[in-house]
């Protein structure tokens, strides 16, 4: 085993790993050659313009390649290769919630959110006492509880969003992959996402989530930037490289500043471009 599946940049444990990733869609190259150390225990966001790879990305290091993916290179996850973890135990450590999961109309909440126990549970095992808890506590964690008995097919986009994020959390993973986890949550269930994942990088979790939302990508510890299928820029969302490499792949049409300790990025519109004109001929008389 190479050290780069041992050890992030920084030399700290790396939580997962690409080297030589490409991906493609059909005839298309989405990912080409991604080389990638995000490290254990932090929050790491993945931002970048439309059709920049990210989500193509998070779905290859959760190994979740479709009919028409063809994939190479190699990805580690914690102390092996991805492909090397038996299934089941790869399920128990890596946790997913991705762009418009599929979940039946009738199934209640409280049942969608015990999915995320079935990696831990025995063939056609009962839930146990410690499924039930890590379902409550997931519900709560997302001000999901009180309509644990509702339908999902009755609640609303930002309710369902909040149920999906529930199942993830109630796997109990040490890694947590998340794509546009803040899709339909409105600004309050936004910032309760932001201070979940607090919590779990706090317990010693690793979370890497695609975010659209600059600002809400620049409260994590690190930001990979991605433009054409590659990483631009990898580094702390405190670095002053870091915002500069966030404010080129988006033409400088942001800003990133400081507001009451917090990083944003802010709209920024360029000086408009004189318009050209002609220059003038003076008349021969």
């Amino acid at each position: 085993m190479s050290a780069e599946y041992r050890a992030d940049m920084t030399g700290a444990a790396a939580a997962l790993t690409t080297r030589q990733l490409c991906v493609t869609l059909g005839d298309r190259a989405v990912l080409r050659g991604v080389d990638l150390q995000i490290p254990a225990g932090r929050w790491t966001a993945i931002v970048g313009p439309n059709g920049a790879g990210k989500s193509t990305l998070l779905r290859a290091l959760a190994d979740m390649g479709g009919g028409n993916h063809r994939q190479s290179g190699e990805i580690g996850l914690l102390s092996r290769q991805l492909q090397q973890w038996p299934a089941r135990q790869r399920a128990q450590l890596l946790s997913w919630l991705g762009q418009n999961q599929p979940v039946a109309a009738d199934m209640a909440v409280y049942d969608v959110v015990m999915l995320g126990r079935l990696p831990h549970q025995g063939w056609l095992a009962a839930p146990d006492a410690a499924d039930k808890a890590a379902v409550e506590q997931a519900l709560r964690q997302t001000h999901a509880w009180d309509w644990r008995t509702r339908s999902v097919g009755n609640l609303s986009g930002g309710e369902r969003q909040r149920v999906l994020l529930a199942r993830a959390l109630a796997v109990e993973a040490q890694v947590l992959l998340m794509d546009e986890p803040l899709a339909n949550l409105d600004p309050p269930h936004q910032t309760d996402w932001m201070l979940t994942v607090r919590d779990l990088v706090g317990q010693g979790k690793t979370v890497i989530s695609v975010l659209h939302e600059l600002s809400f990508a620049l409260q994590a510890d690190d930001l990979v930037i991605m433009s054409e299928g590659l990483v631009s820029h990898h580094g702390a969302c405190t670095d002053p490289a870091t915002h500069t490499a966030l404010e080129q792949v988006f033409d400088q049409r942001i800003r990133v500043r400081q507001l009451d300790g917090m990083w944003l990025a802010l709209p920024h519109i360029p000086p408009a471009k004189p318009a050209f004109s002609a220059p003038s001929i003076n008349p021969i008389h």
